[in-house]
């Protein structure tokens, strides 16, 4: 199994299109896909989800995961309540 340091990023130029009209940068999204402890799997769209902390903002990236490659979707500045709810109504469930 390979370790997330491991693991290449594929960025899309829609990704970094949002990235960069969201004001978040590469870098720190790319920590967060590697490292970020609290993942789920959202059962609307079928990708994985990692939260975590860009500066001060909580965000999700949903992404897709093959092999050795991760591909981020987008990512949306969230909140903690937005987080529960969707494990509440089973949108979202531990991945």
């Amino acid at each position: 199994m390979r370790t997330p340091e491991e693991s290449k990023i594929v960025w899309t130029d829609y990704m970094k299109y949002r990235a960069e009209l969201r004001g978040f940068e590469l870098l720190k999204v790319e920590n967060i896909l590697r490292y970020s402890g609290e993942i789920y799997f959202d059962t609307a769209t079928q990708r994985l989800i990692a939260v975590g902390k860009h500066d001060d903002r909580l965000v999700i990236i949903p992404y897709e995961k093959q092999g050795c490659e991760i591909t981020p979707i987008s990512i949306h500045a969230t909140t903690r309540q937005q987080i529960n709810f969707r494990l509440k109504t089973g949108r979202f469930i531990y991945g």
